[in-house]
């Protein structure tokens, strides 16, 4: 897993043990870095950020004769990468379903097609389950063929009711008949499957913003393929233009082998991971740990 960031990071920290740490040899590192960065798919801001939180780390600190000075800097880059990825507030979604004075807890599902978007909400009814609250799927995909009988097939292997329109129905008022059917029953959460968006096609696009006015929900989350590196920047950012994303879900970070995603895009939108899809099963969706996810990087 993350095989190539761990091989450019690794690279860097190689390069600045051999020398003193003075500004000129880490500066030079950096340069190199950066261009070894980008090739693992990490986003330029997210990679002039990191720089500078090395920099800070390792320039003017006074190495003692006899000090494992690749250790001080491999610290050093773990301590810059885990500051770029934690967000200022961590978001506890248990704690917000549970201390939201009014069921249900709405929470809306955005992102581009075929990242995975049905399947994490199962994962993610199954991990409320678990945690003791009831939940109600809105099968607000009217558009794609099959969509609606995809998440009727997870709900029903994971033991949740769905509320369903026909095809082509107005997905807003399968929201609307959702929250009304999650309030009228005392269900803790509703979760929204929504049809899988692109750039190319306003009119999805515009339905979205319709589901989210109708629904105004408690959360907003952008599910996207960790596999489709640099990309899912520019995914996450249209739909943070469009509707303001409060949290992200990566899926496939176990096949993940280069990690420039997990790296860059809550920096990119400024919206926190809040879980990352590790394999095939209901049970491979675990909240993102930031130092987890640094030590898969440096082991």
């Amino acid at each position: 897993m993350f095989g190539k960031l761990k091989e450019k990071l690794g690279s860097f920290v190689d390069k600045v043990a051999q020398t003193e740490i003075s500004e000129k040899d880490v500066e030079k590192a950096l340069w190199d870095l950066e261009l070894e960065l980008l090739e693992a798919d990490v986003a330029l801001e997210a990679v002039e950020e990191l720089k500078e939180k090395i920099k800070e780390q390792l320039v003017g600190q006074k190495v003692k004769i006899g000090t494992n000075k690749k250790r001080i800097v491999e610290n050093a880059v773990k301590n810059a990468v885990l500051e770029l990825i934690t967000p200022e507030k961590k978001l506890n979604l248990l704690e917000m379903i549970r201390t939201k004075g009014e069921k249900p807890f709405v929470i809306a599902f955005v992102g581009f097609n075929g990242g995975g978007k049905t399947t994490t909400i199962a994962k993610l009814a199954h991990w409320l389950k678990k945690n003791g609250l009831s939940v109600v799927i809105a099968a607000s995909d009217t558009f794609r063929a099959g969509a609606i009988d995809q998440v009727e097939e997870h709900a029903r292997r994971v033991g949740v009711r769905v509320i369903k329109h026909s095809y082509g129905a107005d997905p807003a008022a399968v929201t609307y008949d959702a929250i009304e059917h999650a309030k009228a029953r005392g269900v803790d959460v509703v979760l929204i499957d929504t049809a899988g968006r692109n750039e190319r096609n306003r009119n999805l696009m515009d339905e979205m913003k319709k589901i989210v006015r109708v629904a105004k929900p408690d959360m907003v989350i952008f599910v996207g393929d960790a596999l489709a590196g640099n990309a899912i920047i520019e995914q996450a950012r249209q739909f943070n233009e469009a509707v303001r994303i409060d949290g992200v879900i990566l899926t496939k970070l176990d096949a993940d082998a280069r990690g420039g995603a997990a790296l860059s895009i809550s920096h990119a939108i400024g919206a926190p991971i809040l879980f990352v899809g590790i394999g095939q099963g209901y049970d491979d969706l675990r909240p993102f740990d930031e130092k987890w996810f640094v030590e898969r990087i440096f082991s």
